[in-house]
């Protein structure tokens, strides 16, 4: 790989983790937050494939495969809890 599309790409991952964790910190909601660390674990693993892919090595797939399972499973629950949330926000508590 050319060293410059290394550097752009590390530069554009460090911008968007450090607006996801502003978004994090800043975030009105706690759904904000927590799609906001979702996001974040995204970034995560595509600075791990981007490490992968320069040391032109395998070693960290078990890692990319794990984390792409937690983040899948964070958001779900975390879609899943929020739905449930708004069913019981609309009902009437006599």
């Amino acid at each position: 790989m050319s060293t410059w599309v290394i550097v752009v790409c590390v530069a554009l991952l460090g911008v968007s983790a450090a607006l996801t964790v502003l978004r994090m910190a800043l975030g009105p909601t706690t759904l904000n937050r927590t799609i906001a660390m979702d996001v974040l674990v995204a970034i995560c693993v595509c600075a791990l494939g981007l490490e992968a892919a320069v040391n032109r090595h395998a070693t960290t797939l078990p890692i990319l495969v794990a984390l792409s399972l937690l983040g899948f499973v964070g958001s779900v629950s975390v879609a899943r809890f929020a739905a449930r949330e708004e069913k019981t926000e609309g009902r009437d508590h006599a």
